[in-house]
């Protein structure tokens, strides 16, 4: 299998401005999940947005030589599927540009389910602040899902805002699947998704500690064993949650 992941990624962030721009080590956020990637033998693909601030993305894209995808701005369904058309990928992971210490050892594991499922869904662990995989797709099952958006007859696809996409796959009727996670998976509460300030300096701290391709369960070990910097952003995860309900059911833009 071809190990396939679609970088998740613009620059029109609300919460931390360009947060996908900003560096850590001489490397932005983005840089560091294409270098994770490469080095894991995952090809990556960033899909980004027509959005002309998002230029910059293709350049850093063209820079690795890796191939790009610009498509909807706010609906990221339709910009997974028409990036898949283009490609003809028969399947592939999606990896948000906000969580650069994804597990590729998980992301690996949960493509690898495919051949029993149509899609593998975040395990629990990550779902919850871990952010260590996301959703594993063959291409019958993204072509499903979107489809399916045309069954609520919204009046622009283009602009329907999905940035959670469980309202709609819940109602899918495919073979799915959670992902049960890995073994060294923090059992402790943890968050390693970038989307405020804080999140970004505890970043930094541990990236003091570890290069760009550190595994995963070695900077879990680490978090375990420095509770002081694992529970400095943890108290935003209450703050996200409650945002993210905001984007439960689905809306136009």
């Amino acid at each position: 299998m071809k190990y396939v992941s679609l970088i998740t990624v613009r620059t029109s962030s609300s919460r931390l401005k360009e947060k996908c721009l900003l560096k850590i080590n001489n490397y932005s956020i983005i840089e560091i999940c294409i270098l994770k990637c490469l080095g894991a033998q995952i090809i990556p693909i960033i899909c980004t947005t027509f959005n002309k601030r998002d230029e910059i993305l293709v350049n850093i894209a063209k820079k690795y030589g890796i191939k790009y995808f610009r498509g909807s701005e706010e609906n990221k369904i339709k910009r997974w599927f028409d990036c898949a058309k283009k490609f003809q990928l028969k399947y592939f992971h999606t990896l948000d540009a906000d969580d650069p210490f994804f597990d590729p050892k998980a992301i690996k594991k949960s493509l690898d389910l495919l051949r029993l499922y149509d899609l593998i869904l975040p395990s629990t662990i990550s779902r919850n602040g871990a952010a260590s995989e996301g959703y594993s797709f063959k291409f019958k099952s993204i072509k499903k899902l979107y489809k399916s958006l045309f069954d609520f007859k919204f009046k622009s696809i283009n602009n329907l805002d999905t940035e959670m996409i469980d309202f709609f796959v819940k109602r899918l009727k495919i073979k799915k699947k959670i992902f049960f996670g890995m073994k060294y998976q923090l059992n402790k509460k943890i968050r390693l998704t970038l989307d405020y300030k804080k999140d970004y300096d505890l970043f930094k701290k541990i990236f003091k500690n570890f290069t760009i391709f550190a595994e995963r369960k070695d900077i879990n070990i680490f978090l375990k064993n420095n509770y002081k910097i694992r529970n400095e952003n943890i108290y935003l995860n209450k703050k996200w949650e409650k945002k993210q309900k905001n984007f439960e059911k689905p809306r136009l833009k």
